[in-house]
C-alpha cells in the first residue's frame, strides 16, 4: 500500500488560540443546509469496495439529517460550558474501574466514572503526539518540544493531577516503517533515538481521589495507518521464558540500545522500568497503595502490552492495568494467556472503521481457536489480549462519512467517539462535553458545517518567526527545551523533590 504523505496529518504543535466563531450563525448553517446525494466517483466506489473488504460497514455519501434531535443544535450551548466533567471521587471503585473485574457490566452501556478514566488515560497519550517534534526540517526531529516540567503545562493538562518523573526514548536496530522520526539535517540531537513517551505519577489531590498512587506510563504511537502495513514485519520472537512471542518490530523498539547513543545507551525497556522500580519502592516504602496504568496509541498500545508483561514478571504483586487505544495485535496465544496469569488487566479500545487492530493478522488471529480440535494450538497466530470496547464512527452525528483512514485512526476521533458512548443501541450521549474541534486537529473528520478547519493544529506561520533583520527563519528552541541527557536526570531528580516538598518530606535520591 502506498504511503501517506505524512506532510498532510502531521500536525501536532502547540493549539492556537482563537476568538469564538459566531454561534447563531453555525446553527442557521445546520438548519439550511441539506445535501442530496452525488453520483458515485470512480474513488468512491474504490473505497466502498475495499471497505467492504474489510467490513468497515462506511457510507461513501454524506448525511443529510442534521436535525434538532442529534444533538448538533445543542453545540451554541456546549461552547460556554467546561470541556469535562467535574472529578468524582472514586477511591471505593478504583479496582474495580481499573479492571479487578475484567470491567464485567462497566462497558455497555458504559460506565460513566470509566469514561472519564478512560478519556484522561488518552489524554496522556494525546499528549505524546502533541508535543512531538515531527518536523523533518528541524535539527530536533523526533524530540518532545518542551522540557517534561512544562509538557503539561504547555498542553493544557496542568490541572490533572500528575507530574512527569521521566522521559522515554526508543530506538531499533532494524527497518521499522516509518515507525520512528528522521531529521533531513545532518547536524540534529540525535542520530538513532526518538521520544517515545514519559513517566508521570499522581500528586497527593489526585491520589486521594482515585484511591491509591498512580504511576502511569504513556507510549507515542504511529498517526498514519497505512505507512506500514505492506512492510508490517510478521515475524515473531521469543519473550520470557515460556512459550510466548511477540512481533520483533515492537520488540526491537522497545528493547534495543546502542553504547554510542545519547539517548539509548540503555533501551526503552530498561529506561522506562528503572523509573518505575523506582517509584513503586518509593511510594510503598511510605505505606502507599501503589499501581501503574499504562497506555497508549497504536504503536503505543503494542508497546504499552510490551511494558505490562515485563513490569508484571518484575513487580509480582503490583495493580497494573493497560488502556490501549487503536492497538494492533502484539503476541501469540502463549502471551495473551501469560498476562492473564499475571494480572494484567488490559481494556482495548477499538473504532470499529478502523483497520490497525486488525493488523497483524488480518486473516490468521485468534478465531482460529475455534479450530484447535483439528489443528492443536498455533502458536505462531496473533491474538487480541483482555477486554475490548468498540465504537463506531457512525454513532457520533458530528462525523463525516465515507473512507478515511487516518481520521478513523486518529486518537482524537477515539476520545471523542468515547467522551459520546453509552451503549451499542444508544444514540451518541448529548452531555458529552469533550470539544469537538478537537477531533479536526490533525485530520478531516468532522462534518463541513461545524466550519472546524482540517488539520487546523500547527504553530503559526508553521514556525516561521521574522528575526531582528525582518527576515524570516527557523524559530530557535528555548534552551531549557533542547534535549540533553544531563538536564533531564536533574530534572527527574527535581520531579521528585517537588513531590517530596508538597507532602513535607525529605527524600534521598540515589
Amino acid at each position: 500500500m502506498k504511503a501517506i504523505s505524512s506532510s498532510c496529518i502531521h500536525h501536532h504543535l502547540p493549539v492556537a488560540h482563537h476568538r469564538r466563531t459566531n454561534q447563531t450563525f453555525i446553527i442557521r448553517g445546520f438548519q439550511e443546509v441539506a445535501t442530496l446525494p452525488k453520483q458515485q466517483s470512480a474513488s468512491s466506489r474504490l473505497s466502498q469496495s475495499f471497505s467492504n473488504l474489510l467490513r468497515l460497514h462506511v457510507d461513501t455519501h454524506p448525511r443529510t439529517d442534521f436535525q434538532s434531535s442529534t444533538g448538533i443544535s445543542l453545540i451554541d450551548e456546549k461552547h460556554s460550558t467546561p470541556t469535562c466533567s467535574p472529578k468524582e471521587d472514586i477511591s471505593n471503585k478504583w479496582s474495580e474501574i481499573h479492571g479487578s473485574c475484567d470491567w464485567d457490566n462497566l462497558l455497555d452501556p458504559l460506565q460513566p466514572w470509566l469514561r472519564r478514566e478512560i478519556v484522561k488515560y488518552g489524554e496522556f497519550a494525546q499528549a505524546t503526539y502533541d508535543a512531538f517534534d515531527f518536523d523533518s526540517f528541524s535539527e530536533y526531529c523526533g524530540s518532545c518540544r518542551y522540557n517534561q516540567h512544562k509538557l503539561f503545562k504547555e498542553l493544557g493538562l496542568e490541572k490533572n493531577g500528575y507530574m512527569v518523573s521521566k522521559y522515554i526514548y526508543a530506538m531499533s536496530h532494524i527497518d521499522v516503517p516509518q515507525w520512528l522520526e528522521r531529521s533531513h539535517l545532518l547536524d540534529t540531537w540525535s542520530k538513532d533515538s526518538n521520544w517515545m513517551g514519559y513517566v508521570a505519577v499522581s500528586d497527593d489531590q489526585e491520589s486521594r481521589r482515585i484511591g491509591r498512587r498512580d504511576i502511569v506510563v504513556a507510549w507515542r504511537g504511529t498517526v498514519a495507518p497505512s505507512e506500514w502495513y505492506e512492510d508490517f514485519q510478521r515475524k515473531l520472537e521469543p519473550v520470557g521464558h515460556g512459550e510466548a512471542k511477540v512481533e520483533h518490530g515492537f520488540l526491537s523498539i522497545y528493547t534495543s540500545k546502542r553504547e554510542s547513543s545519547r539517548y539509548n545507551k540503555s533501551s526503552a525497556s530498561d529506561q522506562v522500568m528503572k523509573e518505575v522500580t523506582r517509584l513503586v519502592q518509593l511510594y510503598k516504602q511510605r505505606g502507599e497503595q501503589v499501581s501503574l496504568t499504562i497506555t497508549g496509541h497504536s504503536l503505543g498500545g503494542a508497546l504499552a502490552l510490551l511494558n505490562a508483561y515485563e513490569a508484571a514478571t518484575s513487580l509480582p504483586g503490583l495493580p497494573i492495568s493497560v488502556i490501549s487505544f487503536g492497538a494492533p495485535r502484539v503476541g501469540n496465544i502463549a502471551f495473551r494467556d501469560e498476562l492473564h496469569q499475571l494480572g494484567v488487566k488490559t481494556l482495548r479500545v477499538v473504532v470499529k472503521q478502523d483497520m490497525v487492530p486488525r493488523m497483524p493478522g488480518l486473516v490468521f488471529n485468534e478465531r482460529l481457536q475455534k479450530f484447535d480440535d483439528i489443528t492443536g494450538t498455533l502458536k505462531w497466530v496473533y491474538t487480541h489480549v483482555g477486554a475490548e470496547l468498540k465504537l463506531d464512527v457512525q454513532s457520533s452525528p458530528y462525523l463525516k462519512r465515507g473512507f478515511n483512514l487516518p481520521g478513523f485512526h486518529s486518537l482524537e476521533t477515539y476520545l471523542h467517539l468515547i467522551d459520546g458512548f453509552h451503549s451499542k443501541t444508544s444514540t451518541f450521549r448529548e452531555g458529552a462535553r469533550r470539544d469537538i474541534a478537537l477531533v479536526n486537529k490533525a485530520c478531516d473528520m468532522l462534518v463541513d458545517e461545524l466550519r472546524i478547519p482540517h488539520a487546523w493544529y500547527q504553530f503559526a506561520n508553521k514556525g516561521l518567526v521574522r528575526n531582528a533583520h525582518g527576515r524570516w527563519v527557523k524559530q530557535v528552541r528555548d534552551p531549557e527545551d533542547i534535549p540533553s541527557p544531563a538536564r533531564e536526570t536533574h530534572h527527574q531528580a527535581f520531579s521528585v523533590e517537588m513531590l517530596a516538598t508538597d507532602e513535607g518530606l525529605a527524600l534521598t535520591l540515589c
